[in-house]
């Protein structure tokens, strides 16, 4: 007989647990099917809140703005629900107009068909747009639950009713609240996401990443099958500005046929271009294309269309019949449809390409190979060589002292040929971004002049060690000094650099990956630096001075350090076996951007 009253008990806990002070973060799928909160206490009667649209009919592919208004909350769920079968699941998805103050959750099998708050913090009204689904039922009513405060809230506040346009009117109880217009237009509705089936047989076909299915979330695909004496094009990708694609004729932005799919108020628009130099494209008034269909759910933006190969009679179109690299990229869109640069670099083909000869399946590449070599080059620099050849030079003199390599001692050896490659890769990675840009970069920030100061630095190093002075000249502590501060400040301001290359466009590792990583390797160093200081400290210390009649005995700090040889050479090995990991690891990530 004790078990009902304890299972409640328990049931109130997990309960209780679950909403953390009513979920602050709104993260309420537990509530997808009911509405309800976890509060505890019954919900208000009389609601203070209203939801309103800006339209009364839909087609599939629609987008209708929501709108939830009313006195200060602190949080609310919304969902779209089959007006006649209020209890089953969400129907469509929602896309956000403000990220910080609303998230999308998933309900059930359908994604992004729910919308939340991310904070208790107060608000007065949210807006979010709702996408229709192809399989949408004929009438979706609205449906929010708004929290006032913790214990005061109000659960499924009905909102207006939409339809579908040629549908009787729905029963009476389910009328639509809102006054606004409707906003239904004629639109070629895509119903499922492109398929990669006949990449490489029928169709040509660029994806990133590589063989990826364009009904992922983070596939950008791109194909061409030809019919005849056209074309048929489709582009998807995740973006919820826009998406555009090109034909030119070399490697650089400009004088390029381009074909944009602009979202524009959650209609996509589908238009040619023509691209000058690093202007924003202006779209063709005169659209050449036919068949134009898109697609906009899930963050997931898809377009097609057919064009003729040969349009004479429109300027700026290129031939589809003549071989081109085709560049692939996506961005924002303000309000007004301006569309702004992409943030990222574009996907790039390395080759050029017949879209309507061999059928192909390729990717492309968002980083130039030169930059992917200069990148390349000065992360086996900074990361092995140079820090390999500091700590040999700071803590292995007394280890291999009496070990010689061509008539010199081999520490310093090791140490020059280390410093000498170290040179020789920086310079010639120096040179590569000029040979790309064919100049200076206005547009990569500090990166450059930071990357000028360091090869500076760099060539200088070698030149002031040639005129070093003998181990026992008065100027040899000056010299140290001056050696050992530029060549810190030297490594200080690479690694400043590449924290800084490595988000520039023409490269733009994976992030926050690339971030992460480079903090690691400098604590992997500096961690190494520090083992190695405390290890010598406490060699130090094994020297002891007894002053005993005047009579000094000294155990010898040779002897000392020779008894810690053992430990150092682990721990260099150590370090080089994990330079090797970070490096692999870099160069991997900058071969497949």
């Amino acid at each position: 007989m004790e078990l009902p009253g304890f299972a409640v008990a328990v049931w109130m806990f997990v309960c209780l647990s679950a909403s953390v002070v009513g979920y602050p973060n709104g993260k309420v799928r537990e509530a997808c099917s009911s509405m309800v909160p976890c509060h505890g206490g019954s919900p208000q009667l009389s609601p203070e809140h209203a939801i309103t649209v800006n339209g009364t009919e839909f087609k599939p592919g629609d987008s209708i703005e929501v709108h939830l208004s009313g006195p200060d909350f602190e949080g609310f769920f919304i969902q779209a629900r089959d007006a006649e079968r209020l209890d089953s699941p969400a129907v469509g998805s929602f896309v956000l107009a403000d990220r910080r103050r609303s998230q999308l959750l998933t309900c059930g099998r359908t994604k992004n068909s729910a919308v939340s708050h991310t904070s208790k913090a107060k608000k007065k009204d949210i807006k979010v747009y709702w996408i229709a689904p192809g399989n949408a039922p004929k009438h979706v009513q609205f449906l929010a639950t708004v929290v006032k405060k913790y214990r005061i809230f109000w659960v499924k506040i009905p909102g207006p009713v939409v339809s579908q346009p040629d549908v009787l009117s729905p029963t009476p109880h389910l009328h639509a609240t809102s006054e606004a217009m409707s906003t239904s237009h004629p639109v070629s509705y895509i119903s499922k996401p492109f398929s990669a089936s006949g990449c490489g047989i029928v169709k040509f076909c660029i994806r990133s990443p590589t063989n990826c299915d364009p009904g992922s979330a983070s596939c950008f695909f791109l194909s061409f099958q030809q019919e005849e004496s056209s074309v048929f094009i489709e582009m998807s990708g995740p973006s919820e500005g826009y998406l555009a694609f090109a034909f030119s004729h070399d490697q650089w932005m400009g004088g390029d046929d381009a074909y944009l799919c602009v979202n524009e108020d959650h209609r996509v628009r589908v238009s040619a271009a023509p691209l000058k130099e690093r202007s924003h494209p202006l779209l063709d008034s005169e659209n050449a294309l036919e068949d134009v269909s898109w697609r906009l759910a899930d963050g997931v933006l898809q377009c097609s269309f057919r064009r003729s190969i040969r349009l004479p009679a429109y300027k700026g179109r290129f031939n589809l019949d003549t071989s081109y690299y085709i560049f692939l990229a996506h961005g924002e869109v303000s309000e007004g449809g301006l569309i702004h640069k992409h943030r990222r670099q574009p996907l790039v083909t390395d080759g050029l390409y017949n879209v309507i000869g061999l059928p192909q399946d390729i990717g492309g590449s968002r980083a130039p190979r030169l930059i992917k070599a200069h990148g390349a080059l000065m992360m086996v620099a900074w990361i092995t060589t140079v820090s390999i050849g500091v700590l040999v030079a700071r803590f292995f003199k007394p280890v291999w002292s009496h070990s010689f390599l061509l008539g010199k001692e081999l520490w310093f050896q090791v140490h020059r040929i280390l410093m000498l490659t170290t040179v020789m890769l920086t310079s010639i990675s120096f040179v590569l971004p000029f040979v790309y840009r064919g100049g200076w970069s206005q547009q990569a920030g500090f990166h450059p002049y930071l990357g000028c100061a360091v090869m500076a630095l760099t060539i200088f190093q070698p030149l002031m060690a040639g005129f070093r002075p003998s181990r026992h000249a008065p100027r040899r502590q000056l010299f140290n000094w001056f050696h050992w501060s530029t060549g810190t400040t030297a490594r200080i301001l690479a690694v400043v650099t590449m924290f800084l290359g490595m988000d520039l466009p023409a490269l733009d590792l994976p992030d926050p990956w690339d971030t992460y990583a480079m903090i690691g390797f400098v604590a992997w160093h500096v961690g190494t630096d520090i083992l190695l200081e405390i290890h010598s400290y406490c060699l130090v210390r094994k020297v002891e001075v007894i002053d005993d009649d005047r009579v000094q005995i000294l155990q010898s700090l040779t002897s000392a350090e020779a008894e810690g040889r053992l430990f150092k050479q682990i721990v260099l090995t150590i370090y080089v076996c994990g330079n090797i990991v970070f490096l692999v690891a870099f160069l991997i990530a900058i071969n497949q951007v």
